[in-house]
């Protein structure tokens, strides 16, 4: 499975209100993603979880590829922060397939039970070893699949930390392998190799694999494309 993420915190030239997100959503899927993620905005261009952030750009993406499915991310750094942000997710009108909950997030745990409780499916984001263990240790929870999510480090190092982080993962439990920067087309060749799930996107590389910088989200679907098609 591909999945393109489609904007985060790199800026421009990635979408940022409904109608760019959903028309950027439109535009990865015709270039052969399979599934998307991306992160809610409010009318400033700043991260919501607000529940009528979250249902303008869902209702935007949803009818603009009507039936793919949608992630959102759900990070405690997203306004008001915390815990507090729990009373949005609570108060959502408008739900989202699945979303990522970080587990080196203190509060992870709680975030999941609530979107459980709402029957939204969860990707656990684990960054690091300790995040493997600390979701190992919660017991085998229902989520949709894992994100082993590499920082931008020296791709050697992430090989070597997403093999171990893998490792470490409850036997069975689907797998999405990404990076981030410099170590998000290595992730991607990684996961062609070991026939994983992988995501690209504005949110995890501004650059195409040759260097050159990308237009937009569909010429980086394209080219990860063609890295699993050649596996």
């Amino acid at each position: 499975m591909l999945q393109a993420c489609l904007n985060g915190g790199r800026g421009h030239p990635a979408p940022f209100t409904p109608e760019d997100i959903a028309r950027s959503a439109a535009e990865a899927i015709a270039a052969d993603a399979d599934e998307l993620h991306f992160h809610p905005r409010n009318a400033e261009g700043a991260e919501s979880l607000a529940p009528a952030d979250v249902a303008a750009c869902l209702g935007a993406v949803r009818a603009a590829v009507p039936g793919v499915p949608v992630g959102i991310g759900t990070g405690a750094w997203i306004a008001p922060g915390g815990r507090a942000r729990h009373a949005h997710f609570e108060s959502w009108t408008e739900r989202p397939d699945y979303v990522s909950v970080n587990l080196g997030e203190e509060d992870a745990p709680e975030v999941m039970n609530i979107m459980r409780a709402k029957g939204i499916g969860i990707e656990a984001g684990i960054w690091s070893q300790s995040d493997a263990t600390r979701f190992a240790e919660l017991g085998p929870p229902p989520v949709l699949r894992v994100l082993v999510e590499m920082p931008d480090t020296s791709p050697e190092a992430a090989v070597d930390e997403a093999e171990a982080v893998i490792d470490l993962l409850p036997e069975g439990v689907p797998v999405l392998l990404h990076g981030d920067g410099a170590t998000a087309w290595p992730m991607v060749a990684m996961a062609a190799e070991r026939s994983l799930d992988t995501r690209i996107g504005l949110e995890d590389a501004l650059h195409l694999p040759d260097g050159a910088r990308a237009s937009d989200n569909a010429a980086l679907v394209r080219a990860a494309r063609r890295i699993l098609l050649a596996e």
